[in-house]
C-alpha cells in the first residue's frame, strides 16, 4: 500500500499539516524538522499527489510550452532556461514541436487545453490562430505577434540590426546584402530588416534583400546563400539574420574560395552557447536568452496569480555585440 502524508508526519513526530506545510513550501517550518520529514518521505519511498494537489489549488502546475523545433540552438537554449526556471518555482513543463504547421500548432494547443495547463509560452511562427486570443488560458508570446492583448517578450531586434549593419559599413563594406527569414511574418525579427534599410539608405547604399522562405530547412538556407553568392560577385558583407544562415555563408564561401574577412565580412545574429562553442570566431549580435525566458516566466506566472496588471504588453530586452574574427 502506498504510503500517505499520515503516515510520514507519524514516524516522523509531526501533524499532517505540517508535512502538507513542507511539502508546499508554505509557512516556516524549522530546518530541523523539514530534515526530519524529507527523510521519513525517503525511507517510506513517499511522494507527494500532485492530482490531490492541483484539485487542491484549482492548478496543475504545468506550463505548456509550443515552439517550432528544440534542434534549433535559439529554440533549444531558450526552453532549457524555461524549463530550469519553471521547476524552480514549482511547474513542470509539456513541450511541443510544432514544426511551424498551423494544424499541428493548433492541434498542440487545444490538447494544452484539455489537459489544464495553467498557461502556455508560444514561440511559435503562425499567425491567425484565433484560438491563442479565443482561450480561456493565460498565454505569453517570445518574440512573435499573437494578438494584441497577448505579452510579448522580445530582444531589441532593431538595435541589434542596426549595431550590425553599421559594423559592417564601417569595416569598409560597399555592398552589404541581408539574408532575412520570410517577410511576411509578424514578428519583432523583423525590425532587424527595417534597422538594415535605415541605416543603409541613411549612408545613400542601397539595401539588398534575400529571403528565406522555409526558416528551418537547411536546404532553403543552402540554396538562398548559393543563389545570392551567384548573383553578387561583388557582395563584400553579409549580415545573416541568425547564425544558422551565417554558418551557411561561411560553408559555402569556402567551396568558392573567398576569404573571411579578407574578402567577405560576416555578421550573423543570437549568440547562443552551442554556435559559440562550434564557431567562436563568427561575429554576432547575442540575445540574452536566459533573460528572455525569466521575464516570460515571470509575466505568465503573474497571471496565473492573477496579479500581472502591466498596459504594456511588449517587453524589449537589450542585446550585445560580440566581434569575432569574421568582421
Amino acid at each position: 500500500m502506498k504510503p500517505k502524508i499520515k503516515d510520514v508526519a507519524k514516524l516522523a513526530g509531526v501533524s499532517p499539516t505540517t508535512v502538507s506545510r513542507i511539502l508546499n513550501n508554505r509557512g516556516y517550518i524549522s530546518a530541523k524538522t523539514r530534515e526530519s520529514v524529507y527523510k521519513v518521505m525517503e525511507e517510506l519511498n513517499y511522494h507527494r499527489n500532485d492530482l490531490a494537489r492541483s484539485l487542491f489549488y484549482n492548478r496543475t502546475y504545468i506550463i505548456g510550452l509550443i515552439f517550432p523545433t528544440t534542434s534549433n540552438p535559439f529554440f533549444g537554449q531558450l526552453i532549457f532556461h524555461i524549463e530550469n526556471i519553471c521547476m524552480s518555482l514549482g511547474y513542470k513543463v509539456m513541450l511541443c514541436n510544432s514544426l511551424n504547421h498551423i494544424d499541428k500548432e493548433k492541434q498542440y494547443l487545444d490538447m494544452l487545453q484539455r489537459n489544464q495547463v495553467d498557461g502556455i509560452i508560444v514561440g511559435t511562427h503562425n499567425q491567425g490562430i484565433l484560438d491563442y486570443e479565443n482561450a480561456n488560458i493565460h498565454v505569453v508570446a517570445i518574440d512573435r505577434y499573437l494578438s494584441d492583448k497577448i505579452p510579448i517578450v522580445s530582444s531589441d531586434n532593431y538595435e541589434g540590426g542596426k549595431m550590425a549593419t553599421k559594423l559592417l559599413l564601417n569595416k569598409g563594406c560597399k555592398k552589404i546584402i541581408l539574408i532575412s527569414g520570410p517577410n511576411g511574418l509578424k514578428t519583432p525579427a523583423n525590425m532587424r530588416k527595417k534597422a538594415y534599410e535605415d541605416v543603409l539608405l541613411a549612408a545613400a547604399r542601397i539595401p539588398i534583400t534575400y529571403e528565406i522562405s522555409a526558416s528551418f530547412e537547411k536546404d532553403t538556407h543552402i540554396t538562398t546563400v548559393n543563389k545570392l553568392f551567384d548573383e553578387n560577385k561583388d557582395v563584400d558583407g553579409i549580415f545573416a539574420s541568425d547564425d544558422l544562415i551565417a554558418s551557411a555563408v561561411i560553408n559555402e564561401a569556402r567551396k568558392r574560395d573567398i576569404n573571411i574577412p579578407n574578402d567577405l565580412k560576416l555578421i550573423g545574429y543570437d549568440g547562443t552557447e552551442t554556435i559559440r562553442t562550434c564557431m567562436p570566431q563568427l561575429t554576432t549580435i547575442q540575445q540574452p536568452i536566459e533573460e528572455i525566458a525569466k521575464v516570460a516566466v515571470n509575466i505568465l506566472v503573474k497571471q496565473i496569480d492573477g496579479t500581472y496588471n502591466d498596459t504594456n504588453l511588449q517587453t524589449i530586452l537589450p542585446v550585445k555585440l560580440i566581434e569575432g574574427t569574421t568582421t
